[in-house]
């Protein structure tokens, strides 16, 4: 039988007060894989202090738009912090890519950090270092505990480079106030 849970994939996760974690708090995440074996996603919200030149100057890819250079890496998570994704519109065959929702791409791969250099990159694109795992069953159980809420993503939220108020903004989709959350979970 499957569990309610699957269908969480392609989902915002928000995090609520109950969440103290500061890798956590106030996140935003996009949940790309969610099955019996764990989930996987991205914090959207969460800018680390570096900019994609400094990422370009590592990998020496170059590129002279001063625009994309300033643009914020992000803190996908704490697992492996060292690789890097984008998280993109637009598919195009770049090495290593797969789809994680409606017109929403995941790719690891050089090429399309290349693209993105030389203006060919998709138009809508976060990259960040790292990301958010959860073994089976944990999210399942942080969700019980009120850890988390989910959300319907949306191309303008999940890129939008307003990271100060993507949580406010994903969190008002829900259509309801913040006070009206139980600070513990129902069991009935």
């Amino acid at each position: 039988m499957k569990s309610s849970g699957q269908h969480l994939a392609t989902q915002y996760l928000l995090a609520t007060p109950n969440i103290q974690d500061p890798l956590f708090a106030s996140s935003v995440v996009y949940l790309c894989e969610h099955s019996a074996d764990g989930s996987m996603g991205l914090v959207i919200n969460h800018p680390s202090e570096q900019t994609l030149g400094s990422i370009f100057d590592q990998l020496e890819i170059d590129c002279d738009d001063p625009t994309i250079n300033q643009l914020p890496v992000l803190i996908g998570g704490p697992v492996k912090l060292e690789h890097g994704f984008v998280l993109h519109s637009e598919f195009t065959e770049w090495d290593k890519t797969i789809t994680v929702g409606s017109s929403v791409y995941l790719t690891s791969s050089r090429d399309i950090l290349e693209a993105i250099a030389d203006g060919t990159g998709p138009e809508k694109f976060l990259v960040l270092l790292g990301f958010s795992g959860w073994a089976p069953g944990q999210l399942e159980n942080e969700l019980q505990e009120n850890s988390w809420l989910t959300a319907k993503p949306s191309s303008e939220i999940t890129f939008s480079q307003d990271f100060d108020h993507k949580w406010q903004m994903a969190f008002d989709t829900l259509g309801f106030s913040l006070d009206n959350l139980s600070p513990t979970s129902g069991h009935a």
